[in-house]
């Protein structure tokens, strides 16, 4: 899952607030700098997470389940020195298994979902669930074309078009040199030019 691997002895110092340091703290078991890193990435982990199931209630299933697991492996076996500047992009790797997780227990979800009472009455929640629907219609649309991708390309385009991160963080991430990074998106450029649009992506594979 990415390369938060050994440093070596010439690796500077964490910066204290820095990601390096929240990520050491972590490793010594202080749950502190997790929920830090809960209030600097939770939103991206929610995005990325609707981005990959289409469903807001899912999304925030996943934020929870991403840092919880993310606490019990640093309990269990921590991870080495953070070699990016960033955890977020360990982070939404992290995410992605925990759809792929999810995805497999929808059905069970669901119908205990079923079986639950119906709501209170209260206030008129009907626009905002409106909203949340039309959004959860328009992003089932995009992840049924984007499910034709192989899934190291569907990965990447997760991790760089969608969630913002450059092709080396994307690699630091995903474990893979930065042009196999860059060659995966040129395949998806091929296959859906209309997912690749943002100017700097085209710039840097360029």
């Amino acid at each position: 899952m990415g390369s938060a691997g050994a440093g070596s002895a010439s690796d500077p110092a964490p910066v204290d607030g820095s990601d390096q340091e929240l990520w050491e703290r972590l490793r010594a078991g202080d749950h502190f700098a997790l929920g830090e890193l809960f209030d600097r990435y939770a939103d991206d982990v929610r995005a990325f997470a609707f981005r990959r199931t289409a469903s807001w209630s899912t999304a925030d299933d996943v934020v929870q389940a991403t840092f919880l697991n993310t606490w019990r492996r640093f309990e269990r076996h921590p991870p080495g020195p953070l070699t990016a500047p960033s955890a977020r992009g360990w982070l939404l790797v992290v995410a992605g298994n925990e759809c792929r997780t999810l995805a497999r227990t929808a059905n069970r979800m669901r119908n205990l979902v079923d079986r639950l009472p119906g709501p209170v009455p209260g206030d008129d929640h009907a626009p905002d669930v409106a909203r949340r629907l039309d959004d959860e219609l328009r992003m089932s649309a995009i992840r049924r074309a984007v499910a034709k991708l192989p899934r190291h390309e569907r990965e990447t385009l997760e991790l760089v078009v969608w969630s913002g991160l450059t092709t080396s963080e994307a690699a630091e991430a995903l474990g893979v040199p930065v042009g196999t990074v860059k060659a995966r998106l040129h395949r998806t450029r091929q296959r859906f030019p209309d997912l690749l649009t943002r100017v700097d992506l085209t710039e840097e594979l360029s």
